[in-house]
């Protein structure tokens, strides 16, 4: 009988963890998370990881299972994820499931990562000046000229993302998207995708839900211990750069002074309230941005629930 990795696809908030855990206790497997941030235990609230009982529904692996200072990669989960993988069927599982929240995560363990060029230390570092001097949107406007199809697809709220697509365009002349292109890697496994999809406007009403739902969990809370940490790549998510934009508005890092509505940029976030709509926002447009993504994939069964 042939080994079957059943892999749970969708946008955030679509209802991954349930659908995930159903499928486990159908099959008697256990749930390994594909999400690049519920790997790390410092962050909770604010990456939506399964709650204590759906925990205890089921095993999971890659649920807070790294720190947050370690630097940890698509490359490091492929390795450590193929692993696992063949040990559990060896030790017996017919069909494992897997819970998957980050494309480029999932694309590495099922095709293996492309061989792209090294970094370049002294164009990052420039690259990085002009994210703190200039802000994203800059970024992003140059990585559009560059590179239209990495700029639709990977997550441009995230301002490292931004600028490791950047360098690899002007290092090597080529689209960060054009190193996707090496002959996938063979796996030992059948791999079934399951794509989960839901009306925009349910979605939508779910994000929005989802996010207020974090306020009350302690979302804020969670930031503020996180504060040692925000210079790391892991905490430029959207749930976490809010409210870190928040907080230099009150300790008077950043001021309204000369901003106006005809500024470039969101501004100042000055209230609570105007944090949780950015994280809404941004939250919506991820989610989109990850159907742009998935949506190349001719393999995916899609499915409305």
């Amino acid at each position: 009988m042939n080994k079957t990795l059943k892999i749970i696809l969708g946008p955030t908030a679509v209802g991954k963890t349930d659908y995930s855990i159903e499928t486990a206790l159908r099959y008697g497997s256990p749930v390994i998370s594909c999400d690049s941030r519920q790997i790390y235990r410092e962050m909770s609230v604010g990456t939506a990881v399964p709650s204590p009982e759906q925990l205890a529904a089921v095993k999971h692996y890659f649920i807070h299972s790294h720190t947050v200072t370690e630097l940890y990669t698509a490359g490091k989960y492929e390795l450590e994820a193929l692993e696992l993988i063949n040990r559990l069927f060896a030790e017996g599982h017919d069909t494992l499931v897997m819970a998957g929240g980050s494309g480029f995560y999932v694309d590495a363990l099922v095709n293996g990562l492309d061989d792209f060029p090294e970094a370049d230390l002294n164009l990052r570092s420039q690259l990085t000046v002009r994210l703190h001097d200039e802000g994203v949107e800059s970024l992003r406007q140059d990585l559009l000229k560059l590179d239209p199809e990495s700029y639709h697809t990977i997550d441009i709220a995230n301002g490292q993302r931004v600028v490791r697509a950047l360098e690899v365009c002007l290092m090597t002349g080529r689209p960060f998207s054009s190193f996707k292109t090496s002959p996938k890697r063979k796996r030992d496994f059948e791999i079934e995708k399951i794509g989960l999809i839901r009306p925009r406007d349910v979605l939508y009403d779910r994000i929005n839900r989802r996010v207020t739902q974090m306020i009350d969990d302690g979302l804020v809370e969670e930031v503020r211990s996180l504060t040692q940490y925000r210079s790391l790549s892991a905490l430029k998510t959207v749930g976490y750069k809010e409210i870190f934009d928040w907080f230099d508005y009150l300790d008077g890092k950043v001021s309204t002074e000369g901003w106006g509505p005809t500024s470039p940029g969101d501004g100042p976030v000055t209230t609570l309230e105007r944090a949780i709509e950015l994280i809404q926002r941004n939250t919506r447009h991820y989610a989109k941005r990850q159907m742009s993504y998935w949506g190349r994939d001719k393999g995916i069964r899609w499915m409305e629930i």
